[in-house]
């Protein structure tokens, strides 16, 4: 198992660098520059600051100096925030990502395994039936599309919830998390029923019955644990999608993390703001993917070897 972990970091590393150089040279290609959108800035001007930030010099020299700094865990100036760098920007914006994302996985996961569970017990009952067609209707319907109807619910109509801000209440987290949850809550409770209707029909769990265990117990003791296996495989997509659609969430909300600023770097043109974000986005999907493979391998004791 050690050396399986060690395998897997070694082979992150060849994984970011590509990620990093694809995003240098991606946005190097594209038009424009940090500094088009100043007003009334001269041309000696710009030619100083690009100077100053090294953009004078031929692309390749800049690619070997951003990874050098990489290398001693600077992640450069911003062009947008020039009195704080990038390692300061994403530390600010850090525990509020963190925070929302962590609790939309262990919301959406949780409720769509209990969901799941629910709806495989009677197949084709009612509860099945409900259960599925909000599942289909929570995969259908993007955050960026459920984010401003839960506004306009909850916060417009009803006047429950704030519509978006950062005062650091309870409230402030509610919206935001449900919108990132509802598609993992989605996909968790299809995988949990489809993989628990096929547990159930197993030898082991018929055996079970035949002792004269109760269905409660048959399930929590016996089926859970193979149950489970789909939907911690589940657990690195799911770690994608909440960071793809934290951009998009926090936005929307007003929130003060990571891809709020990612969205106003992308906007400005702020290069170092945006390849850090891009790095800390990769470099936590790879750790999420080194951890699914880790519990994988300890619900399942075929894998170990």
């Amino acid at each position: 198992m050690r050396t399986r972990l060690i395998l897997r970091l070694l082979q992150a590393i060849p994984t970011l660098l590509i990620l990093v150089t694809l995003t240098f040279f991606m946005l190097r290609a594209a038009p424009g520059g940090p500094f088009d959108s100043e007003e009334g800035i001269t041309e000696q001007t710009r030619a100083q600051l690009e100077a100053a930030y090294h953009f004078d010099e031929p692309i390749a020299a800049q690619y070997l100096r951003y990874l050098g700094s990489l290398m001693r865990g600077d992640l450069g100036p911003s062009y947008q925030y020039p009195d704080r760098s990038v390692n300061e920007l994403i530390a600010a914006g850090l525990p509020v990502s963190a925070t929302l994302g962590t609790l939309a996985i262990i919301a959406g996961l949780s409720f769509g395994l209990a969901l799941g569970i629910a709806a495989a017990r009677a197949p084709g009952s009612f509860v099945d039936r409900l259960v599925m067609g909000f599942s289909l209707l929570g995969l259908s319907v993007p955050s960026f599309v459920i984010a401003p109807l839960l506004v306009l619910l909850f916060a417009v109509s009803l006047r429950w919830l704030p519509a978006g801000g950062w005062n650091g209440r309870v409230g402030d987290w509610i919206l935001p998390v449900i919108a990132l949850a509802l598609p993992h809550l989605a996909t968790a409770a299809r995988l949990a029923r489809n993989a628990m209707i096929e547990v159930l029909q197993a030898p082991y769990i018929r055996t079970a019955r035949a002792k004269g265990l109760s269905e409660r117990r048959i399930v929590l003791r016996h089926a859970i644990k193979p149950v489970l296996l789909p939907v911690i495989s589940y657990l690195g997509p799911a770690a994608a999608a909440t960071l793809t659609g934290s951009v998009v969430v926090e936005q929307i909300f007003g929130l003060p993390g990571i891809g709020r600023y990612f969205v106003l770097g992308a906007f400005n043109r702020d290069y170092g703001l945006v390849m850090g974000v891009v790095l800390l986005y990769g470099t936590l999907i790879v750790l999420f993917n080194l951890i699914v493979d880790l519990l994988y391998a300890r619900l399942d004791p075929r894998l170990r070897a």
